[in-house]
């Protein structure tokens, strides 16, 4: 582009720079700043010679035009002439203060044109600042802004400079009268303080490294003593905070005998600060910094205010936070970091009152005290490890809350507990087992309804946290390893924690397989030596039946398979070359289904094909014998649903079935008939498929025990008190014929084509016979031709 072509752009973007468009207005900044990069020094100069040609301009004009010089200074300080930067300073100053009278967007947009060159001519900006800020003489408001900004934005360069401000500003306060000149002022004083404490903390890196605080102490103190004696009395709220505020900083740089002498009114001035007004967040961080300062230099009158500053700062710390409010949470963290504060000087006396506070029932202190735990566990490490016994015994109280907020809260103490070793402690099993809990717990019924309290926990999210506790501590606390393996299997059998199946066999196979790829000895677990695990044999049913309807419980079915693969070693030896042959195949049927469409009798019978080929590869008859019975046994217990309970029937039979024991075989099929629900018709249909499946191998046996079960009590008419239990007795007693009755359908279905001619007429219909009469309860009987 030509010479002449830039200039005539350029100028058209100037003139357009003022288009009501707010999307014009920033597309025209963009193409002006394109421009300023290629030639910063030409289009530095037609800027310059637009504003100066045309003083009258529109404020809003001339402020676009004025943060597109502050751009391209930005972008390219580097690349342009000393020349030019002379004349942006004096433009600028000149910009700034050309109206006495405050235009804020004006003012500020050329003062920070002298801020961006500031970054890089540090002593050109001062010279040409400070002809404007003479002592005696009060400076125009956004000269003051401009050293304050300075002072943040160059600390190491403006550093230098600040004694003599302080020096020259100190009798300006006293002749300042206007509340809005005393808050630039009070904010510039907090941010010399913060740029010099900047400074002295990065002492290696200061081009001065001779510069100490008593530098400016004086000057400071005599700064603090008409803040806190004069303007923090003012009735404007803000001008209150902006003083408390430099209060907070100046703290620091305050000689240490003189904030000692001023603890004793300066701490109760800035608490009483929280009744006054209803930001909180600066008042927090000022009260920080001063009580960091005082323990920074060993204050012994802290002590005195120590019972007061605790209560007031756990009120505080229970006040609802509004993560969509950004000042609640900073206030509410500026509050955590008083007690931590605090936690070095009077560890003792803290813990003893956060603890006490815990045991308080009331919703919100108990969410205050649990956050300040929290950040104590995970900020104060070294002084909490004496205190982890009493911590641990202290949080059984809100284990037990109802409240889901205060329960959040628990797993995040938790959470902080487990990454400085809590839960390895005795004790520490039951914050597991809360986790655990929380992971199984039921969709929260509210009716479609929103809830009214933003801070509102419903189950699904209290359990989705859980999760993710469980999964963390299974990932990335490593120390927790062998706490959760093998344990977590306690989990995996009581009907209580069904709904967490899912996350916890995706722990315990990565627990597993760490432990595997580690070659760790433990990785095999000896069940007889952990009388606190169930039982092998229970495990495996339990995780067949939740592979039997893999698409409940949030997608147990493949979590649950590829959990028995990680234990095959555990359960038996002779069992890891079925499984890791067999699972494979039907975890790749899962991925590629759905719940509508897998066949679910396919599908249970591919799982019970699957208990075949394990019982006959352990090939052990004591083993089938043990697995039935305690399967059996399991039963009574088993609390989920009725389907999931048929399929264990299924298991059942099928593990009869390849049980070389008439004994066991007898005593099982008596346990299941004994203790079956007949009441209801999917239960009585699982039981007779288990018998029927029983009867494949065992045909005599199972006929036996039938006939055996037809004479006992449960058959039998209870006469009641005069008679009254009488009809509720029949009806019992009509199920029960119901399910021996489908029990015989079942066994004709299943048993030997070669025996069962032999066997129809002497013992499966002669048993169906005696119970003719009764009404068979929603039973289809199957029978087939031999």
């Amino acid at each position: 582009m030509e010479e002449s072509d830039i200039e005539q752009v350029s100028l058209s973007l100037l003139d357009a720079a003022n288009d009501r468009n707010p999307v014009v207005q920033e597309q025209v900044r963009k193409s002006i700043l394109t421009l300023g990069k290629q030639q910063p020094d030409k289009i530095l100069s037609m800027c310059q010679d637009y504003l100066v040609k045309h003083p009258k301009l529109a404020t809003g004009h001339r402020v676009i035009i004025l943060q597109t010089l502050e751009l391209i200074v930005q972008f390219k300080i580097d690349e342009i002439s000393y020349k030019k930067i002379k004349s942006i300073i004096s433009l600028a100053s000149d910009e700034m203060t050309r109206s006495k009278e405050v235009v804020a967007d004006w003012q500020q947009a050329a003062s920070s044109i002298l801020v961006a060159v500031g970054n890089r001519y540090i002593n050109d900006i001062m010279e040409e600042i400070l002809s404007k800020f003479q002592p005696g003489v009060l400076p125009h408001l956004f000269v003051v802004q401009t050293l304050a900004s300075l002072s943040e934005s160059n600390v190491y360069g403006m550093v230098p400079f600040l004694n003599a401000i302080l020096g020259t500003m100190l009798p300006m306060l006293s002749m300042t009268k206007q509340d809005t000149m005393k808050c630039i002022f009070a904010s510039a004083l907090s941010r010399f303080s913060e740029s010099i404490l900047e400074y002295l903390a990065n002492l290696d890196k200061a081009p001065d490294p001779t510069v100490r605080k008593d530098t400016f102490s004086s000057e400071i103190y005599a700064s603090y003593d008409i803040l806190f004696c004069n303007w923090l009395q003012s009735r404007d709220p803000k001008l209150r905070l902006t003083v408390a505020e430099a209060l907070g900083s100046m703290s620091h740089l305050m000689a240490h005998d003189k904030l000692e002498e001023q603890l004793p009114k300066l701490i109760p001035a800035v608490v009483s600060l929280y009744k006054k007004n209803s930001e909180h967040y600066i008042i927090s961080k000022s009260l920080c910094q001063v009580l960091e300062a005082s323990v920074n230099m060993g204050s012994r009158l802290l002590e005195t205010q120590i019972d007061g500053l605790l209560l007031t700062l756990h009120q505080e710390v229970c006040a609802p936070v509004d993560y969509s409010n950004p000042p609640t949470v900073k206030n509410h963290n500026e509050v955590l970091r008083c007690f931590s504060i605090l936690a070095n000087t009077f560890p003792d006396r803290l813990i003893v009152f956060v603890l006490q506070k815990l045991e308080n029932n009331n919703e919100r202190n108990r969410m205050g005290s649990l956050a300040v735990l929290r950040h104590l566990i995970n900020s104060s490490t070294s002084l909490m490890e004496t205190k982890k016994l009493i911590i641990l015994t202290s949080l059984r109280q809100p284990l037990s809350d109802q409240s889901n907020k205060v329960k959040k809260m628990v797993v995040q103490v938790i959470s902080a507990m487990a990454h400085h070793g809590y839960l390895e402690l005795e004790g520490g099993e039951l914050l597991v087992k809360f986790i655990v809990h929380h992971c199984a717990l039921p969709d929260t019924l509210n009716c479609g309804r929103h809830p009214l309290d933003p801070e509102d926990v419903t189950n699904e999210s209290l359990r989705s946290i859980c999760e993710n506790t469980l999964h963390l501590f299974t990932t990335t606390v490593g120390r927790l390893t062998d706490v959760l393996w093998p344990s977590l299997l306690c989990y995996l059998t009581p009907a209580q924690y069904s709904n967490a199946t899912t996350p916890l066999c995706k722990s315990l196979i990565l627990l597993g397989n760490k432990k595997k790829a580690s070659q760790e000895p433990n990785y095999i677990i000896n069940f007889s030596e952990q009388a606190s695990l169930p039982s092998p044999y229970v495990l495996m049913i339990r995780l067949l039946v939740n592979a039997a309807f893999p698409f409940r419980g949030r997608g147990r079915g493949a979590p649950s398979l590829r959990l028995l693969c990680v234990l095959s070693p555990s359960i038996h030896p002779n069992i890891q070359k079925v499984w890791e042959t067999e699972i494979p195949p039907l975890l790749s049927l899962l991925e590629e289904s759905t719940l509508e469409s897998l066949n679910t009798r396919s599908w249970e019978d591919s799982l019970l094909e699957l208990l075949s080929k394990t019982l006959v590869a352990i090939s052990n008859d004591r083993w089938s014998c043990q697995l039935s019975s305690e399967a059996t046994h399991y039963l009574p217990t088993y609390n989920s649903s009725l389907e999931e309970k048929s399929f264990l029937y299924r298991c059942i039979g099928m593990t009869l079935q390849l049980c070389n024991s008439q004994d066991a075989v007898r005593k099982q099929l008596q346990e299941v008939l004994v203790a079956a629900r007949h009441a209801d018709a999917i239960e009585r249909t699982g039981v007779a498929v288990g018998v029927g499946l029983c009867a494949a191998r065992h045909l005599g046996d199972t006929l036996a025990k039938l006939e055996d079960f037809s004479k006992s009590d449960a058959f039998k008419k209870a006469s009641g008190i005069f008679g009254l239990l009488k009809d509720k007795n029949e009806v019992d007693i009509e199920k029960v014929k119901s399910t021996l009755i489908l029990c015989y359908g079942y066994v004709a279905l299943h048993a030997p084509p070669d025996q069962l001619l032999s066997r129809m007429d002497s013992n499966i219909l002669k048993g169906i016979n005696k119970h003719f009469n009764t009404k068979v309860l929603g039973i289809k009987v199957e029978t087939k031709v031999p």
